[in-house]
């Protein structure tokens, strides 16, 4: 398999692993308008045998999304060259660069997870790590899932102070959600609960694991390379313009 193969496998993956519960095809581009601030819900995506040059249909996507409210926003990832100058010439602003990274599972091995629990559904715990926990949109988006989950947290003294949800697709895990709480980071908690997804999507057949990590998050990248999270597929970025009410 090339890597343009993995690559849009992986795309694949994380699309369904964050489903938006509202969206549609318009000209062999995949429009996502759940509401709410994930701007990974709410922009257009290409596909992989779609067209790469946006400009045929900039205008009826501003009116979709000015109809909802909501700004244009166009997400770009770099398997898909050609989007950028015609959406940057069109008053498209570049913001929040995100890399994809892949780890193979074959040279995971699992770790302490005595204190990591697994559920088919997340609870209010788990859920209360979230900046929003009462964010509707995100709670949706979850009811969306249609693939095998799961949704791990960290109990320490009967508190959860960190949590993951794990997705597999088509033999590859999609690592979401990554919280821990401020009073309990640098303690090795989230390490341990991602770790324990990756054990849980071997059972599952797994074979690899995927995530989507801003790009500039140190921490965030420390963390995920000492899981074996050390292969960036691709990065994308967002273009976005403000529609007039």
């Amino acid at each position: 398999m090339s890597a343009d193969d993995i690559a849009w496998r992986v795309e694949e993956a994380c699309q369904n692993a964050w489903p938006s519960p509202r969206q549609m095809l318009l000209g062999g581009w995949l429009l996502r308008a759940s509401g709410g601030a994930t701007r990974r819900t709410n922009s257009v995506n290409p596909l992989r045998s779609g067209p790469r040059d946006p400009s045929g249909i900039i205008a009826a996507a501003e009116g979709i999304y000015r109809g909802l409210g909501q700004p244009a926003r166009f997400r770009v990832p770099s398997i898909a060259a050609g989007m950028d100058g015609p959406l940057q010439r069109q008053g498209y602003a570049a913001e929040a660069e995100t890399a994809t990274l892949l780890a193979d599972l074959a040279d995971h091995r699992p770790r302490d997870c005595a204190w990591i629990e697994l559920s088919d559904r997340p609870d209010e715990d788990w859920l209360a790590l979230r900046s929003d926990p009462d964010d509707p949109v995100f709670r949706q988006m979850l009811d969306s899932i249609v693939l095998p989950k799961t949704f791990a947290s960290c109990r320490i003294d009967g508190r959860v102070v960190a949590t993951a949800y794990g997705v597999v697709h088509d033999r590859l895990l999609v690592v979401e959600s990554v919280a821990t709480d401020p009073e309990h980071r640098q303690r090795g908690y989230g390490t341990r609960t991602v770790g324990h997804l990756m054990d849980w999507a071997l059972t599952r057949g797994a074979g690899g694991a995927c995530l989507q990590v801003v790009a500039d998050n140190q921490p965030a990248l420390a963390l995920y390379g000492s899981l074996g999270f050390r292969t960036e597929l691709y990065r994308y970025h967002y273009r976005s313009k403000a529609t007039a009410g």
